[in-house]
């Protein structure tokens, strides 16, 4: 949150040219010749990026095989709420900008919750909210974040080198290979990553891929229903890399992103922002809420222990905080100027209205039953 707000402090200030100027910095080879060569922020948004994917992939796998994603049961709510919380945003999205077809292309950038920021709120208000709802709220935001990986894998690609495609398929099966063959250090896993994100680089499809699909290798030792102990790679690897993301690359990816002139051209009111803010602030908070709501009303599963009505409104308010994934995907669908900046308001505008909002409905909600 700080270096967000810095980057936006700074880029309206006099020193906006040294910062947009740094960003834009050549300071590496020609790795594809769809990039050109590398940059600050290619280096931050297709390299660091990918570490933050893989971060999110193993959170994911391990989820899946020992956590909330782990029974039918504990998926059937999250599921239901993270798919209309994607659905609806989209949808909204694409009814305000129906008039201007060259828009279209940014549908999913309201359909993502961060993570980060939306953990970090819940952490802020304590006991208010109850631990039923931040694992709700937490699974809820995996199963988003592995949609988002989806869309871009499927949404968001270049002309596909298939070259390139296949290296990095053979990548891959070696991982999985080395898992079937018994290999558990994380040296090996960190190599191949490396290797599989260059390949996916060259391909077209976008680099930060290679995190999902390198999480999906690692191997994961599971006893008595825990994976927290020392011979489990996954969890040595996510433990690794947990204050690195979270204190190096999702800041720096936050500077790098979220600085946008605010004197510029760009109208909040026009099509574009006021299309991702309403499907952030209105979209999220509807899918969210109301799936959950006609859920339970349908008996397909329970609403989360002690808590209200009114609280799960207030975390679904919350899910609106789309900045992290939303700049992300904005940046995919819109990377030249104006439509950027556009991009980086409506975000903006849309996560703080759904956080600040969202935080004062949870501050004087009472718990339920």
């Amino acid at each position: 949150m700080a270096a967000a707000a810095l980057a936006l402090v700074i880029a309206n200030s006099p020193l906006s040219h040294a910062y947009f100027k740094t960003l834009q910095l050549t300071t590496g080879p020609v790795l594809t010749p769809k990039l050109g060569p590398m940059t600050v922020h290619l280096w931050i948004n297709d390299g660091l990026m990918a570490v933050f994917f893989l971060l999110v992939g193993l959170e994911i796998k391990r989820e899946f095989i020992d956590g909330q994603l782990s029974s039918r049961v504990d998926r059937r709510l999250p599921f239901i709420a993270a798919a209309a919380g994607m659905a609806l945003p989209a949808i909204s999205y694409l009814v305000i900008t129906r008039s201007a077809p060259q828009l279209t292309r940014g549908w999913a950038i309201p359909a993502a919750t961060d993570i980060a920021f939306t953990l970090g709120l819940l952490a802020m208000l304590g006991k208010r909210v109850p631990t039923s709802l931040k694992l709700f709220v937490t699974t809820v935001a995996i199963v988003d974040d592995v949609g988002a990986v989806a869309i871009i894998a499927l949404f968001y690609i270049a002309t596909l080198d298939w070259t390139a495609l296949g290296a990095a398929s053979f990548v891959v099966g070696g991982m999985f290979g080395m898992n079937r063959a018994g290999v558990k250090h994380p040296v090996w896993y960190f190599a191949a990553f490396a290797l599989l994100w260059y390949f996916m680089l060259r391909s077209g499809v976008h680099a930060t891929v290679a995190g999902i699909l390198a999480a999906a290798a690692v191997p994961i030792t599971s006893r008595s229903g825990r994976v927290g102990h020392a011979d489990s790679t996954l969890h040595r690897i996510e433990q690794g890399l947990q204050p690195w993301v979270a204190f190096a690359v999702v800041p720096l990816f936050g500077f790098a992103n979220a600085g946008v002139t605010l004197a510029g051209d760009v109208a909040p009111f026009a099509p574009l922002p006021l299309a991702i803010a309403l499907g952030l602030f209105v979209g999220k908070q509807v899918g969210v809420f109301g799936s959950v709501w006609l859920a339970v009303k349908l008996r397909l599963a329970t609403r989360p222990s002690k808590a209200s009505w009114a609280q799960v409104h207030g975390v679904a308010l919350l899910c609106g905080v789309g900045f992290t994934m939303s700049l992300f995907i904005g940046g995919l669908a819109f990377p030249e100027q104006p439509q950027a900046d556009a991009v980086k308001i409506g975000v903006l505008i849309g996560s703080l209205l759904s956080a600040t909002t969202g935080v004062a409905v949870l501050q004087f909600a009472r718990s339920g039953r």
